[in-house]
């Protein structure tokens, strides 16, 4: 997970980017993230080949399909149509790793301290993230790499990429060292059983929330204010520092308080994170704007953190392994039946309605999952 992490954060540092190099603008932003969040939608449908597949061997499968992704992107990614043909294929195995890491997490644990396995298991993919993006940051402040970008190239775009390719496939010789955590475990092709009504709502006020809050917060960042890849990298990397010692600390709280004050809190903040996103410029002078959307940018991700709660609910209400694996990766194909619609609707709301309207409805979708996680009962948790 550390070496996933470190690619992730390698990858993540230059995406935005470089969809803007290729020319990508807000609408057509959109349509790419549709395509991005495709195996997502679909990843029921990806697991049913594996569903008696153990979860060791499903994550070596996903990290081989993430590197063909990649090398695709390196080779043949000059041009918006053969990278996003391949940035589905990295987001292919992206999507497959999962849930399956996060039932991994919770069945190796200890009982009750399920909420730590999963804060240790994202503090360990941030401490990656943050060596990932450090990288990117260092890469395109080279002289040589300036150079060929004042002159349109994408040479960083390239070293980084390579580099991403070689550390998924160190990934899955790595893999193979993994235990099993308690056998194979069958996952169904779609799970759908109504005491899991209140995890399937917030799975899909989540799938919202992350479409608007990841996807054109970064977009927002560089096409309003000129950010380029170092500030964006150096950002993303600051956030992943802090979560390494924040989500563990998530995952404590999730024990002592409870999933539910958790989630409640993270949509609580993200009212307000939503209304900064779309009115900083209106506020604030440019500068200081930046400065505040900056500063939300990273408090985002912190908060964001915060849907680990949702994964603990659902191990709490199942009755074994099986049910957490084969409901987890449902959840996630339901929050993207609503992120890939709004990936396509919030990209041509940008570009006619503007920005500030986008964020307004994601404000609103933060309200109806503040009401949606108050409706969730009460349960103590242990220590």
């Amino acid at each position: 997970m550390l070496l996933f992490g470190l690619a992730g954060g390698l990858f993540r540092g230059v995406q935005d980017n470089y969809l803007a190099w290729i020319g990508i603008g807000k609408a057509g932003r959109g349509v790419v993230e549709f395509f991005r969040e495709l195996p997502g939608l679909l990843l029921f449908l990806l697991l049913a080949p594996f569903y008696r597949m153990a979860e060791r061997n499903l994550i070596r499968i996903a990290l081989s399909i993430s590197v063909l992704g990649v090398l695709g992107i390196i080779f043949l990614g000059s041009s918006a149509v053969p990278t996003v043909l391949f940035l589905t294929i990295w987001s292919t195995g992206e999507h497959l790793i999962m849930p399956v890491r996060r039932s991994y997490a919770i069945h190796s644990a200890d009982p009750g301290k399920e909420g730590r396995a999963l804060g240790f298991l994202k503090g360990v993919e941030n401490a990656g993230k943050v060596l990932g993006l450090a990288m990117v940051s260092l890469v395109f402040l080279l002289p040589k790499v300036l150079q060929d970008r004042d002159n349109g190239g994408r040479l960083g775009f390239v070293i980084i990429l390579s580099i991403t390719a070689l550390i998924v496939f160190f990934a899955v010789i790595a893999s193979m060292g993994m235990s099993r955590s308690s056998g194979s475990l069958e996952r169904k092709r779609l799970y759908i059983r109504r005491k899991f009504t209140r995890y399937y709502g917030l799975e899909m006020f989540y799938g919202a929330r992350k479409q608007v809050s990841f996807t054109f917060g970064p977009y927002l960042l560089i096409l309003r204010y000129g950010a380029q890849t170092e500030y964006l990298a150096t950002l993303l990397g600051i956030s992943a520092l802090i979560n390494i010692f924040f989500n563990p600390v998530i995952g404590r709280i999730i024990d002592r308080w409870g999933y539910r004050t958790v989630m409640i809190g993270d949509t609580v903040i993200l009212f307000f994170v939503c209304l900064l996103y779309g009115f900083a410029h209106h506020i604030f002078s440019e500068g200081t704007a930046l400065t505040v959307v900056s500063v939300v940018f990273v408090l985002d991700r912190m908060i964001s953190n915060a849907s680990m709660a949702s994964s603990i609910y659902v191990n709490h209400i199942s009755e074994g392994h099986e049910e957490v694996a084969a409901t987890l990766s449902t959840g996630i194909s339901i929050n993207h039946i609503i992120s890939v619609s709004i990936a396509l609707v919030g990209g041509l709301i940008w570009q006619t309605l503007g920005v500030e309207l986008l964020f307004v409805l994601a404000a609103m979708m933060a309200v109806g999952n503040t009401l949606f996680a108050v409706s969730i009962p009460r349960v103590s948790s242990s220590v």
